[in-house]
This record gives C-alpha cells, sequence and structure tokens, in this order.
C-alpha cells in the first residue's frame, strides 16, 4: 500500500516514460507504450512447445522448452534498449520487460512446471564495472511472474573472457568453453531449472552454462529464456 502510495506521488513528479521511444507511459503498470508495444518485433515462440529455437539446440543441449520474446533486429529501436540494458545503467527497465516476458511464459501454460530461474552470471570484474548482471534482472522478473525462486549463486563465471561482442560466430565458442563452474550443485539437483540471458546469436554462451550444469548436477532438466534472439543465430530468413 505505502509503496503504491510512493510509487504514484513520483509519477506525478517525474512521469514514467517509454524506454523505447521516450513518449509518456499514461496507462499504469505499462513497461511501453502502445505504439511501441504494437511494433514490437515478437518471435510468438514461448506459444509454441516445439519450435525453431528448441531445433537449434539439438544435438548440442538438451532442453525442455525455448523460447525468445524478441528479434535482435538490427536497425530496430527494441535492439537499441536491449543495448542500453547492458551499457546504460537500465537495470529498471530489464527487470520490467523480464515481468512482461515472465507474464507471457506463464500464460503460455508450457513453463508452470519450472523450479527455479538461474541467470548467466558475469564475471565478479565485469559485474564490478558495470554495477550490476542485465541478465540477473531479467531472470528477476520472469521469475516473479512464474511464482519461483532465483539462484544467481549456484552457478560463477570463474574465468574472464573477451566479450561476445567483439568475437566472430566462429570465435564465440572457444571464447566461452569452460568458463562456468557449478558452485551449489545440491540447489539444483533433480530441479527444472530456467536458463535466462539477454541476448541469443550463436548460442555458444547459454550452452557453455547449460553444459556446465548437467555435468555437475544430478536429474537437472534444462529449459532456454531469452529476451532477444538474432534472426541469423536461429538461421531464420529476415
Amino acid at each position: 500500500m505505502l509503496s503504491d502510495m510512493l510509487r504514484d506521488m513520483l509519477s506525478l513528479i517525474a512521469p514514467a516514460l517509454c524506454p523505447i521511444c521516450g513518449r509518456e507511459l499514461h496507462t499504469k503498470g505499462s513497461v511501453v507504450c502502445p505504439m511501441c508495444e504494437m511494433m514490437a518485433p515478437m518471435t510468438n515462440l514461448w506459444r509454441e512447445q516445439h519450435n525453431i529455437m528448441c531445433e537449434r539446440f539439438w544435438g548440442l543441449m538438451p532442453v525442455e522448452r525455448a523460447s525468445a520474446f524478441v528479434w535482435y533486429v538490427e536497425g530496430n529501436p527494441w535492439r537499441d534498449m536491449v543495448h542500453r540494458f547492458k551499457y546504460a545503467g537500465q537495470w529498471r527497465v530489464a527487470y520490467n520487460v523480464g515481468r512482461w516476458y515472465g507474464a507471457e511464459l506463464r500464460e503460455s501454460g508450457l513453463y508452470g512446471d519450472v523450479d527455479v530461474v538461474v541467470p548467466v552470471p558475469l564475471h565478479l570484474g565485469r559485474r564490478l564495472w558495470r554495477g550490476y548482471n542485465q541478465s540477473e534482472y531479467i531472470a528477476r522478473g520472469i521469475a516473479r511472474e512464474l511464482g519461483v525462486e532465483v539462484d544467481a549463486g549456484a552457478v560463477r563465471r570463474h574465468r574472464y573472457n573477451r566479450s561476445q561482442t567483439t568475437q566472430r560466430a566462429d570465435e564465440r565458442w572457444d571464447n566461452v568453453e569452460g568458463i562456468f563452474r557449478v558452485k551449489h550443485p545440491e540447489r539444483l539437483k533433480g530441479k527444472h531449472i530456467l536458463l535466462v540471458d539477454d541476448v541469443f546469436t550463436t548460442g555458444a554462451t547459454i550452452m557453455s552454462l547449460g553444459s556446465a550444469i548437467l555435468s555437475a548436477v544430478e536429474d537437472a532438466r534444462l529449459s532456454v529464456a531469452v529476451l532477444a534472439a538474432s534472426r541469423y543465430g536461429l538461421r531464420v530468413k529476415s
């Protein structure tokens, strides 16, 4: 009650703005304005039990479900917003978009048996430099809507690696090989784990994380939810 009152008072002083176009948000609880929502490059993959993203994991890593919220399209303002999650301190937007995505996952009826959400961890050095892990905030938004816990400490990134954005597609797999270590396998034992990341390009990072978990954790099952996916990475023609 008090938090709602404070939020309403703050909205009078500093109205919430659409993170895509900057227009004022007039509907309480909206993440983006109606125009930007209508123009969002949604994938709708979370509505399908078997989809092209699941196929991307075939023969590489067993997954129960896999989805992306939007397409990561060059020149699209949604792509710019995802970029600002990482480099412009917009972690609150990451959390709010995560909640929106989580609500869609819940409504699909395909993610109701998820037990825990695990975000792709950042190396401590990069986290200290950035101040936060954007994937963790996306994961917390998703977890809230699914009604499950986030475990951001069960797995750690024990080796600092070069940013994937600077690597060619064929270099990305070597760049992330063996960089994750499961610190608390007992917390994930026997659970259906939803792995969360911000962007899926080749899938190298999230597959490295999933492989580390499957190697260390008994009876774990994996699903994947990324906020944005490259059509190139999923081999989809534009």
